[in-house]
């Protein structure tokens, strides 16, 4: 009888049986009566714009296998699923399509949920959320009103990105190597009334708490290395002219009485006013406007000219009252510290090629090795190169009297109670004393900046506040909420939130003295949507509350995280902020949101990113169509390690479906010739009316084996090592294992079309070992191909399988006497020896020595060493 693998028949069926019997279901309720301690996997949430691509394929197929080795390991398995619905993905999409926002981002849903389920995840659908749906951000308008309440939120005038394609601001996180994130468009910096979220106020924490978490190291690294934690000094520097003071951050108080001009961003708020009415006013103006429209990523680069222009002001250094000429210039950033720099070309090189390009003074302050003593380092700015370590801030250069001098030293041309003090050691003493004589005092700076949070754009949650010209900024009270977002004909982007064209939605009253208000035009940043719903997804149901905290504490943190390493710092660390923040407010009781964190590799076509421009994308519809979404799934997951980008091959997914139909047909043969069953333990159960077990024997004990060793290694490979290539290569192992003894089982007049009772009793006991190893192997593949794994073991054992534990390898299968010595010589395999395991090094150097085979490579050459690995190998080294 022909055995044929059927995805299409096999696939729908049993998502059929999840979907009515909602397997994949669990009640909080229940759980809290069952008293077990449960397990919350869950993959990063979708942008529904489009179709699913094959990363999400990945995304999920990952987080599917964790759900069902945990469940099947004994856990309670929470595995909800969801749509980042707002923001630029789903508005751009829209644009592209012509449809609303919202008819397109329901379309995108509808696509995703459908092929999700054609995928056969295992996701509980009950607690599905979406972030456009009001029933959602009711709650996302709640918790900013929470941190509002708590002042974690502000309104104020800023520099900002303005992204130009877009046309709406963008967040610092948002911005790379000076370019939109989405758009590539070079940014802007413009200054208008923004919403920012004060997550700078957890700055140490968000550092700190790192090492409390199971996190990548490299994603970790990123997250320190974006907040920038710096200690150093605050100093104020004094402008007489407007009776202004600007504070400024440096590492370097030692080179305070070295500065020698003073420099500002022309991001700087101040830049134009300090510049209006003086001679250099339009200079300054023409200056500012060119340095923004540039390419913020090259304007700190070392070797970039260095250009800017006189304010017309002066500043007076605390340390020692001399008065410093201000310049502003694109070498100077507001990311970092206070966008004011001290400028010392005395000791920094950018400060110093600013220097001579603009003739100012360089003082000294730093006395090197070669420097005679007692003596006055002051100078013109023309001193020697810098060698390139000393640039980049290694070694001093060789050439002590070199200028800039980075090297360190004793003080000089500094203060009576410093100079002839080594710089390093002077560092807390000067910080001190500055905090002693009111000139400054010891800070830490963190490059970590507040979170934009308001978008000049349709698609996005509405802001919770209102604007009276009585009361000021005041926020809509809970029990109005959600603020709904209106429907609007022109949604495009304007330059201004489109919502201000709704003129009756914007007309409002003042929640506080009744009088007429206006409604806050402005929606938040989809990641605010996208920094809770991990908390929303343990209570979705709840319409009372945005949680009940008994539950989520209960749930979090989420035991394990998967998603794209592109989230590193925007989504991962919004969501820290979040549960700090909600934890402080008394609403949560958890501060980390995800225990243990995994990132994915992308899956590349031709050796490159995929996309429709390239004209080289993967439909994962069109390959689930074509081979059955296991076949999609088990591929995706082999090949290559999970962390790694991989490229996808149109062949490689055929060899999959290949080994699946091998390994289904086994499956159904097997369990048409009936027989003796194998147990876990190894024993073998006869026919009906046999009693006595029998101990299997000779190719029948090695397949036992075999299937052993592949439970001990796949469930290796699972337990938390996420290495899902390997463990299907060792189910892959174990098929061919099975094949070759069905062969000679079939080759010995065990045709399974007879069934058992024509059998011999060694051939019923041939299937039966056949039996048991391809019900191991089906059971070890379920996480990856789950709708394969539930019709064949079923077929074979009568028993569902997402409801039988995972298998135990049984330790005496896994002991063995003998294994094969692999023998090389010169590094090549030239035999392969069966030995005994209790063999010494020295036995198996004269085992491999004596190998006809490998006589024939060392004979007439001089043996230089023998390399010997204990169950593994000897190398033979010649000459």
């Amino acid at each position: 009888m022909e055995h044929r693998y059927e995805p299409r028949e096999i696939e729908p069926r049993w998502q059929r049986v999840w979907e009515d019997e909602q397997t994949w279901h669990v009640d909080n309720a229940a759980l809290d009566e069952a008293g077990v301690d449960p397990v919350y996997v869950l993959e990063m949430l979708p942008y529904p714009s489009g179709e699913p691509h094959v990363g999400h394929l990945k995304n999920y197929a990952i987080g599917d296998a964790v759900a069902h080795f945990r469940r099947r390991r004994g856990d309670t398995v929470l595995h909800p699923m969801g749509f980042d619905s707002f923001g630029l993905p789903a508005e751009n999409n829209a644009i592209k399509t012509g449809q609303h926002p919202r008819e397109a981002t329901e379309a995108s849903i509808a696509s995703f949920q459908r092929q999700f389920r054609d995928w056969g995840v295992s996701i509980d659908w009950s607690r599905e959320i979406a972030s456009h749906r009001p029933e959602y951000y009711r709650w996302t308008q709640w918790i900013f009103l929470k941190l509002f309440e708590h002042g974690l939120v502000e309104r104020r005038s800023a520099a900002v990105n303005w992204d130009p394609v877009e046309e709406t601001v963008l967040a610092n996180e948002q911005v790379i190597d000076g370019r939109g994130e989405r758009s590539g468009a070079l940014v802007e910096i413009r200054q208008l009334e923004q919403w920012f979220l004060r997550i700078t106020d957890y700055a140490q924490r968000l550092l700190d708490d790192l090492d409390t978490i199971e996190w990548p190291e490299h994603v970790k690294t990123m997250q320190r290395n974006w907040i920038g934690r710096s200690q150093g000094a605050q100093v104020v520097f004094h402008n007489d002219e407007l009776d202004a003071d600007y504070e400024v951050f440096t590492t370097r108080p030692d080179t305070l009485f070295g500065a020698t001009f003073f420099v500002m961003a022309p991001e700087h708020p101040d830049v134009l006013r300090l510049a209006e009415g003086t001679e250099q006013e339009q200079a300054v103006r023409e200056y500012v406007n060119r340095s923004l429209a540039g390419d913020r990523s090259e304007r700190g680069a070392a070797d970039k000219q260095k250009t800017g222009v006189f304010l017309g002001r002066h500043v007076v250094n605390p340390v020692n009252g001399d008065r410093l000429p201000m310049y502003v210039a694109d070498y100077v950033l507001m990311d970092y510290g206070t966008g004011a720099i001290m400028a010392v070309p005395g000791h920094d090189q950018r400060d110093f090629d600013f220097a001579q390009a603009y003739d100012l003074p360089v003082k000294r302050v730093i006395a090197g090795p070669a420097d005679p003593a007692g003596e006055s380092l002051e100078e013109a700015a023309d001193g020697g190169p810098l060698s390139d370590d000393a640039a980049a801030g290694g070694s001093p250069s060789p050439d002590d009297d070199a200028l800039p001098y980075v090297g360190d030293g004793p003080l000089v041309n500094s203060h009576p109670d410093f100079d002839g003090t080594h710089n390093r050691e002077a560092l807390a003493s000067i910080s001190d004393w500055l905090a002693t004589e009111g000139k400054g005092q010891a800070s830490i700076n963190f490059r970590l900046r507040d979170w934009l949070v308001s978008r000049q754009r349709y698609w996005g949650c509405p802001i919770p506040i209102v604007h009276c010209d009585r009361c000021g900024v005041v926020p809509v009270p809970e029990d109005q909420l959600p603020v709904v977002l209106p429907d609007v004909e022109d949604y495009k982007p304007k330059g201004k939130s489109p919502l201000a064209a709704a003129e009756e939605w914007v007309a409002t009253s003042c929640p506080t003295c009744g009088g007429p208000a206006r409604r806050e035009t402005d929606t938040l940043d989809t990641f605010v949507d996208s920094s809770w719903y991990f908390l929303r997804y343990t209570d979705a149901g709840n319409d009372g509350a945005a949680w009940d905290p008994a539950v989520t504490n209960r749930w979090l943190p989420v035991d394990q995280y998967i998603g794209g390493v592109e989230h590193a710092i925007l989504h991962l660390l919004y969501a820290r902020f979040f549960c700090k923040a909600l934890s402080d407010i008394g609403v949560l009781d958890v501060n980390e949101p995800f225990q243990n964190l995994f990132t994915q590799g992308m899956i590349t076509k031709d050796g490159a990113k995929m996309s429709k421009s390239k004209g080289n994308t993967v439909a994962p519809r069109e390959i689930v169509e074509r081979f059955g979404a296991d076949s999609a799934r088990t591929y995706v997951l082999f090949l290559g390690p999970p962390d790694q980008d991989a490229d996808w091959s149109d062949e490689g997914v055929e060899g999959v479906n290949r080994f699946l139909s091998r390994l289904w047909r086994f499956a159904a043969e097997a369990a048409e010739a009936g027989g003796a069953v194998v147990a876990q333990d190894g024993t073998v159960s006869g026919a009906p009316g046999a009693t006595a077990p029998v101990d299997p024997q000779g190719d029948d004990l090695e397949l036992l084996r075999k299937a052993h060793w592949a439970i001990d290694k796949v469930t290796q490979d699972l337990d938390g090592r996420f290495a899902f290539n390997t463990a299907v290569a060792a189910v892959m192992e174990l098929t061919n294992a099975i094949s070759a003894r069905r062969n000679a089982v079939v080759q010995d007049g065990g045709n399974p079309d007879a069934g058992a009772a024509a059998a011999t009793a060694g051939d019923a006991t041939g299937w039966a070992a056949i039996r048991f190893a391809t019900a191991t192997a089906v059971s070890l593949l379920q996480p990856f191909a789950p709708h394969l794994a539930a019709d064949a073991y079923q077929r074979l054992t009568g028993l569902r399988i997402w409801e039988q534990p995972w298998p135990v390898a049984e330790q005496r299968f896994l002991e063995r006497d003998e294994f094969e010595l692999v023998v090389q010589v010169q590094g090549k395999v030239r035999d392969r020896l069966t030995v005994p395991v209790s063999a010494s090094r020295e036995q198996l150097e004269e085992l491999a020595l004596a190998s006809d085979k490998v006589r024939a490579h060392v004979d007439g050459k001089t043996v230089v060493k023998v390399i010997v690995v204990p169950g593994k190998l000897v190398n033979v080294v010649v000459r």
